[in-house]
């Protein structure tokens, strides 16, 4: 049975409309079948800009308004309840699409998520999970930015829908899981970090304890688990460092850098550290299938959150995280 199209918000995103049009194009060139959700004038004027469309499996359905990146999400989507990502993410909901997503308002993106799909049965918050780089592969971080404020009982269940999404994305049959703290020892954290490694202690994953933040790249969990608030942060500090480290590498060496890292090591370098490698956070938790690319995107990074989104509905993610659950 074919794979039903991956719903695209062809609003979100910095770069939006261009960007996203332009990646699903090349994701359809890829043989994803993909829904651009948006004005329809809009995305047919971004689709007329790409030669030998063909027959590529792209579709085009209105949605006459966007929610912006300095509104509201909950007064915005009250007042203009045809958005692109709610029609979206409506799409994925009646079955019409397998997956959607969206480089727009990650608040919007919950929002609309949380209400057309519901929750898990046995999850009370949904969580975004980041994959980031180390040195010996890559790592999951939930929370990252769903939930500013949680309770040792979320940060379980992040824990084991943290280890199931590892077991697909990554690949690893029994993924470590580590709570982010500030020392390694079972008494060290505040409140909500002690009550979560006593919870977590009695989850079905392989918990290693407290891990610190020098540790999140070097490999030694394969799942990280924190708050959103401690999440978004620690996220937003890799990002800004690995540019700052470039940078910095660059003054220092001057005129010697492209000799000391020729243009092909310095962009394999990048590849391994770029966002827009590792498509998109899917918002695990909820009984839909939506993910969630940078704002930053362009359209490399809508063509491998459109391919995740495939990969991870071919997978089953939703079922295998309810799954996981059942305890």
């Amino acid at each position: 049975m074919r794979l039903a199209p991956v719903a695209v918000d062809a609003m979100g995103g910095d770069f939006a409309p261009r960007a996203a049009v332009s990646g699903a194009v090349q994701a359809a060139r890829r043989g994803i079948a993909v829904t651009l959700v948006g004005p329809s004038d809009t995305i047919a004027a971004e689709l007329a800009r790409h030669a030998r469309l063909g027959t590529l499996p792209i579709a085009i359905v209105h949605a006459p308004h966007v929610v912006t990146m300095a509104e509201a999400p909950l007064s915005a989507l009250r007042r203009k309840p045809k958005t692109s990502i709610a029609v979206a993410v409506s799409l994925v909901a009646s079955g019409r699409a397998s997956a959607c997503f969206s480089a727009g308002h990650t608040g919007a993106t919950l929002i609309t998520a949380h209400g057309a799909f519901g929750m898990l049965p046995g999850v009370e918050r949904p969580a975004l999970a980041v994959i980031l780089p180390t040195r010996t592969g890559r790592t999951v971080l939930l929370d990252a930015g769903a939930n500013a404020q949680c309770r040792a009982s979320h940060l379980r269940q992040f824990g084991v829908m943290g280890a199931a999404y590892a077991q697909i994305a990554l690949e690893v049959a029994n993924p470590r899981v580590g709570l982010l703290s500030i020392g390694e020892e079972a008494g060290k954290g505040n409140d909500l970090v002690k009550r979560a490694h006593a919870a977590l202690s009695d989850a079905p994953v392989d918990f290693i304890g407290n891990i610190e933040a020098r540790e999140l790249f070097n490999g030694r969990a394969d799942v990280i688990v924190c708050d959103g608030f401690t999440g978004n942060i620690a996220l937003k500090v890799s990002e800004g460092l690995v540019e700052t480290v470039e940078l910095m590498l660059r003054d220092q060496l001057g005129a010697r850098f492209d000799r000391v890292l020729p243009p092909k090591d310095m962009r394999r370098f990048r590849r391994r550290l770029d966002y827009a490698e590792h498509g998109a956070a899917p918002l695990l938790g909820v009984s839909g299938l939506a993910l969630v690319g940078h704002g930053r995107s362009t359209a490399r990074a809508v063509l491998n959150g459109i391919a995740t989104a495939a990969a991870l509905a071919e997978a089953k993610l939703v079922k295998r995280l309810a799954e996981s659950l059942a305890f």
